[in-house]
């Protein structure tokens, strides 16, 4: 991460029960964590390791793939000349003078009037330069008779007919899929130096929080960001350890942080980052190194904030307590600065789709809204219950549609993007919608260009 700045956006003093003075864009924040943060350090793991990591450089073949003439077919290795005329009425015949099975080549020298028998993958003989198929020969004693041409290279597989050596198989950036893997293998990649995983520090706040999963009691709930948080930073790329739940006290909240800094690549709070007398986070952040934002124009998780802590640096993101607002700021701030940190692109993980609104989706200038939608009829209805304390509103949604700050909605029927949670869930398998159709850069796009089709 660059510390080459001291830009500060809506930092401006302690809002406890004051509420904020002013709210910054998230276009600027995003433009904040695009300059100043950088994918971390490379390391290197074993191949079989390397399913779903970053390569951190290209990938070059040293030698050839194959790297040795090889039959692409089960049958005869010949001399192709000698197949020409060949028919079933007027065979040519061979005489069969050796076997080459994989990874045992035939000592025999393909003559004249000459045939190996060879299996798919096994290497090619010496004076060999043509392979026929069995359904294409028949055996007779000793001989090998041929009913059609082959002409040379006739199904042979060449030296370096898949990979040149030299080649660039894999590009530095890459993800790692798992038919990679078998590219890795082949140029004998038995290590690979990838992006390290970010480590991220979840810190969970909150005197009504038991930890997450255990029955409700005495005025107190469970915990439901860890596991939420914990989930998006491995989906991700990252690693998250969960901290908590820490009570409010905010000599307990600032040991959290610096015990976490001293072991994280990222932090994130959740809870007390808004303007409540409990709410220490911010200033606990602002006391242990810098403010960037705190603040956002954006529904429903206006209280997020980001900073920097000083020593060790490390940047810190604030989330707010409530499950919506904690998943939208996450999705719009802390995912970016996850995917960056460990070498992958900025954009969304999610599928876009462009589909038209049932009705009316309200909005108000100089504010983005993350609006959660259910795809029903072909079209996209806005879930109703859309407070940012109601987490079922996001397990019944199919996707979100965000409204960029210069519009104030879309008018029903207005053809919207709307980016799903995933595709084995849909409520509905429309066939309006169209896979990957409009915006491909995800977040950044999505707020910073407004769309056709305003609120009337």
């Amino acid at each position: 991460m660059s510390d080459d700045s001291d830009v500060e956006f809506g930092a401006g003093g302690d809002p406890r029960m004051r509420g904020f003075k002013t709210r910054t864009g998230v276009e600027e924040v995003l433009t904040w964590i695009e300059e100043r943060v950088y994918p971390l350090q490379s390391e290197e793991i074993a191949l079989r390791d390397a399913c779903g990591r970053v390569l951190a450089g290209d990938i070059v073949a040293t030698g050839a793939v194959p790297p040795f003439d090889r039959s692409a077919m089960d049958g005869y290795a010949l001399k192709g000349e000698e197949t020409f005329g060949a028919s079933d009425y007027t065979p040519a015949a061979f005489r069969c003078v050796g076997r080459s099975r994989p990874g045992q080549r035939s000592p025999a020298i393909v003559g004249r009037g000459e045939a190996v028998e060879v299996a798919t993958g096994a290497p090619l003989p010496s004076g060999a330069d043509a392979v026929v198929p069995v359904e294409s020969a028949r055996v007779d004693g000793d001989r090998v008779l041929v009913c059609a041409a082959f002409p040379q290279g006739r199904n042979v597989s060449r030296r370096g007919e898949d990979i040149a050596a030299g080649t660039t198989v894999l590009k530095a950036g890459r993800v790692v899929r798992p038919q990679d893997l078998g590219i890795l293998s082949a140029v004998a990649a038995a290590r690979v130096a990838v992006i390290r995983r970010p480590r991220v520090a979840a810190v969970i706040t909150g005197d009504e929080l038991l930890p997450g999963g255990t029955p409700a009691r005495d005025f107190r709930i469970p915990d439901v960001n860890s596991v939420m948080i914990a989930a998006l930073v491995d989906r991700d790329g990252g690693r998250c350890d969960v901290i908590g739940p820490v009570p409010d006290d905010r000599k307990t909240i600032r040991r959290a942080i610096l015990d976490a800094a001293a072991r994280a690549d990222l932090i994130i709070v959740s809870g007390g980052s808004s303007a409540g007398p409990e709410d220490h986070v911010p200033g606990i952040i602002a006391e242990l190194g810098r403010l960037i934002a705190h603040g956002l124009a954006l529904r429903p998780a206006s209280p997020t904030g980001l900073g920097v802590l000083r020593d060790p640096e490390c940047p810190a993101l604030m989330l707010p307590g409530n499950p919506v607002s904690c998943l939208c700021g996450y999705d719009f701030l802390g995912g970016p600065i996850v995917r960056r940190l460990g070498g992958r692109k900025d954009r969304w993980p999610y599928r876009a789709r462009t589909m038209p609104l049932a009705r009316k989706l309200p909005s108000v200038l100089g504010r983005v809204d993350y609006a959660r939608v259910r795809i029903c009829n072909g079209q996209l209805e806005p879930v109703t219950s859309s407070g940012a304390s109601i987490l079922s509103s996001v397990s019944r949604a199919d996707g979100f549609v965000v409204v960029p700050a210069g519009l104030e909605g879309y008018a029903a029927g207005a053809l919207v993007e709307v980016w799903c949670y995933d595709d084995a869930n849909l409520s509905e398998i429309d066939t309006v919608g169209r896979l990957g159709r409009g915006s491909s850069s995800g977040v950044d796009q999505s707020v910073r260009q407004a769309k056709s089709d305003p609120l009337d």
